[in-house]
């Protein structure tokens, strides 16, 4: 693992970016305008007591202004989804869809007990699940080499394999991030652990005026509600659905995006906006036809809609969710399940008899996570606004999209479609609804013919 902030490191560079956090602190209590107060002639030391002294005092948000970007290397994708999670950050990750990861080396843990301590069998289990991992390898390989494409190999990979990011975060995030890796529940996890370290050493050069709030924060590092559960109900209740389910939605979602806007622009109340909406608008498909164009110009009017999913999903495809951040995911921890193609299922049982082997012989559940394969599936549930369903599908419903993700955001479409007739119009790749494609010289070629189809039934 190795850990660098990317861009500017120097000393001036540091102090600048303290004085810029400093100067948001001092502008809401100090006279003068922004750049007076910017220009105030005060020491390095004075602005890193200044800001802490706000920030004891509840104000964290003026740490926002202070941005860093990190250069990541060789972690596992645990830590690249713990990462993604975090919905305030950037990243850019190596696609597993196009780059071959054969030769990419994997995360070997310690094997520890359920109190924390090292298992008798440390080094013993060490060299057996390297031999495991190899094996995965290999066989991913192997598929490669026998011409399976890598979107569809790369369901072999071990959640233990090596991946690269690059992450900008602000100092904000940064604190929240080294509190929950160092000392909250992911602090189990001894790779996160390491990875919270390496961020904490980076912290107290770069953004020295957090170190006395971690130091001094403290969170809880067990999830109470998984206990509290386990203990009355049991732990043998998982099962991976189907298909995408639509849990909840508005009862007329057209109706409630009309009435939204009806809202907006008359600034009435309610049931006024509702009046007018059954009284002028409900029959006019015409007018409906337009408002929900120009509605998705800007889109605020679909921010009022929420959509609830639940949906089933590999962990490969997963980060396909994750990474947009306008949408808020429930995600259930991690256990073994069944692989989803017939083709690999051979080698995900041998896969999971070899982690009930580690978890028989009471190795934690916090070491087991790196048996887990990229082709292993798991409920998540997903709330998001209409606006975000609309991004989602642009991008996710095209021909391009990889096709695990473009078969979930189609059946996210289709379940829409059975509720609504305008909103749904405006949902699907982005040929279809504006006809134009990003896609350049990868372009499906769908586009030309809907363009020609327009064509010709203008010319008739």
């Amino acid at each position: 693992m190795e850990v660098r902030l990317l861009g500017n490191t120097s000393e001036e560079f540091i102090k600048g970016q303290v004085k810029i956090v400093a100067t948001a602190g001092r502008l809401t209590w100090f006279k003068g305008d922004v750049f007076q107060v910017n220009n105030k002639d005060t020491s390095y030391e004075d602005d890193i007591k200044y800001i802490e002294r706000i920030i004891s005092l509840g104000h964290n948000s003026i740490t926002d202004h202070d941005y860093l970007v990190f250069g990541i290397k060789d972690v596992s994708p645990i830590i690249e989804q713990i990462l993604i999670e975090e919905r305030f950050s950037s990243f850019t990750i190596k696609s597993r869809r196009e780059v071959n990861f054969k030769d990419a080396g994997f995360y070997i843990p310690d094997f520890h007990y359920e109190d924390g301590s090292i298992h008798k069998d440390n080094e013993y289990l060490k060299k057996c699940y390297a031999n495991h991992m190899n094996n995965l390898f290999d066989s991913y390989s192997r598929f490669i080499d026998n011409g399976i494409p890598k979107e569809d190999a790369r369901f072999l990979l071990p959640y233990c394999f090596n991946s690269n990011i690059i992450m900008g975060i602000d100092a904000h995030v940064l604190m929240n991030m080294i509190v929950s890796f160092t000392k909250g529940k992911y602090s189990n996890i001894g790779e996160v652990k390491e990875f919270g370290n390496r961020l904490y050493a980076i912290m107290e050069n770069r953004v020295p005026y957090l170190k006395k709030f971690i130091d001094n924060s403290k969170v809880i590092d067990k999830d109470l509600v998984r206990e509290e559960l386990i203990n009355s109900v049991g732990d043998e209740y998982s099962r991976i659905i189907d298909k995408p389910k639509m849990l909840s939605c508005p009862v007329d979602v057209d109706g409630s995006i009309f009435i939204s806007a009806i809202m907006r622009v008359y600034g009435c109340d309610y049931d006024k906006a509702s009046k007018i909406y059954y009284d002028k608008v409900i029959d006019d498909m015409e007018l409906k036809n337009k408002l929900i164009r120009l509605i998705n110009i800007n889109k605020e009017e679909l921010k009022q809609v929420n959509f609830r999913y639940q949906i089933p999903i590999t962990y490969a495809s997963l980060t396909h969710l994750t990474r947009h951040r306008t949408l808020d995911l429930l995600i259930p921890d991690s256990f073994m399940e069944k692989g989803y193609d017939l083709r690999y299922r051979e080698i995900f049982m041998e896969n999971e008899g070899i982690y009930r082997w580690f978890k028989n012989l009471g190795v934690r559940d916090e070491d087991l996570i790196y048996f887990h394969l990229s082709g292993n599936m798991v409920n998540v549930i997903c709330n998001i606004d209409g606006a975000s369903l609309e991004h989602f599908a642009s991008l996710r419903c095209c021909n391009r999209a990889q096709w695990e993700i473009r078969n979930i955001a189609n059946e996210m479409v289709n379940l829409v479609r059975d509720r609504s007739f305008y909103f749904s119009s405006i949902l699907g790749p982005s040929c279809e609804v504006y006809r134009r494609c990003n896609e350049g010289k990868k372009s499906c070629g769908k586009i030309k013919k809907l363009i020609n189809e327009d064509k010709e039934k203008l010319s008739n």
